[in-house]
């Protein structure tokens, strides 16, 4: 499909900036063969069925954002994969200064070699210190917000909370599972209260989500892996709920990615699944997400799931009705 299809006009006024307060607060579009119906976040459990299925990602995200320094230069990172205990594949802004053996220091106990650089300017490093790596990047990386974010206002302290979900446990994402930002200790105990049940996979999140598509066809686009994981008892308890008429709905494109690369079946590895209209779900029923941008993968991916010309439709609707995009955004629950 030609990329240009999945474009439409967002004012820079809808990019929301900051989260709504409290998270639970957060508007929700609902988009199903019935039209479209404006909620909030905390309404979701009347929107769901007593045993429906939420399943949650429970990355954590680490200060993927270095700067560094090699001689006079100025070098800016961005980890998206990790390899190893201190190896790591990154985006590098200014990738031309670095070749393979050099080495940058990113801060006081915190250096990198550079390993080997691949197409696009793709970096293989080695960190160097005298701590574990993660307690070295808390010290001197930082939380990598969107692009579109980070350009508008700069990164502060508040971020370090506002940029985790609820359900963050796992250390390895450099961008977080967006969709899960709105959940909150009352809205869990609403949920649970109405019969709706939750499971939890891993999907480290790479910064190659924020990555724009450069192709003019889906079909010469290639997405970066990610790591995931699926524990075999969260794979047998869905399958059992698939086989009884449940519904499974991910909280996230994170976790619908993971659910249908392992047709939920156990998994640990990588993935790089691209989802495109005419894609046939295996293992999902529905989806709560935000919303997304113009051209994007992942607006690509809610069109497979609910078909172009109506997420154009629940998009339109939402510009016009105000709803806050992308990151710190608002969310939709997404039910073909």
């Amino acid at each position: 499909m030609r990329v240009a299809d999945f474009d439409f006009n967002l004012p820079e006024d809808r990019i929301a900036l900051r989260p709504a307060a409290p998270r639970d607060s957060a508007r929700l579009l609902r988009v199903s063969p019935q039209g479209l119906s404006d909620h909030i976040v905390r309404d979701l459990p009347t929107l769901l069925s007593p045993g429906d299925v939420l399943v949650t990602n429970d990355t954590r995200v680490i200060p993927a954002q270095l700067s560094g320094r090699k001689g006079d230069a100025s070098i800016d990172v961005t980890l998206h994969m990790r390899l190893g205990p201190y190896e790591w594949l990154s985006f590098v802004r200014n990738s031309r200064r670095l070749k393979p053996g050099d080495r940058v220091t990113f801060g006081l106990d915190l250096d990198g070699i550079v390993l080997s650089k691949g197409e696009g300017g793709e970096i293989h490093w080695r960190f160097e210190s005298s701590e574990p790596l993660e307690v070295a990047l808390e010290r001197a990386g930082q939380m990598p917000l969107p692009p579109y974010i980070a350009r508008k206002r700069g990164i502060d302290e508040a971020d370090a909370r506002d940029y985790q979900t609820i359900f963050a446990r796992h250390n390895g994402a450099v961008a977080a599972p967006t969709a899960a930002l709105h959940f909150t200790p009352e809205l869990l105990a609403a949920l649970d209260a109405r019969g709706i049940t939750r499971e939890t996979v891993t999907l480290h999140v790479g910064a190659g989500t924020f990555l724009p598509v450069k192709a003019d066809d889906t079909a010469d686009h290639r997405m970066h892996s990610e790591w995931g994981h699926v524990p075999a008892d969260v794979s047998a308890r869905l399958k059992v709920a698939k086989a009884e008429g449940r519904r499974i709905i991910p909280v996230g494109t994170t976790s619908l990615r993971l659910l249908e690369s392992s047709a939920l079946e156990p998994f640990t590895g990588t993935t790089d699944i691209f989802i495109t209209p005419g894609y046939r779900f295996r293992a999902i029923d529905g989806l709560m997400t935000n919303f997304h941008l113009p051209k994007s993968t992942l607006f690509m991916l809610v069109s497979a799931l609910m078909g172009l010309e109506r997420m154009q439709a629940a998009y339109a609707h939402a510009i016009q009705q105000g709803y806050r995009f992308y990151s710190y955004g608002d969310s939709s629950l997404l039910l073909p």
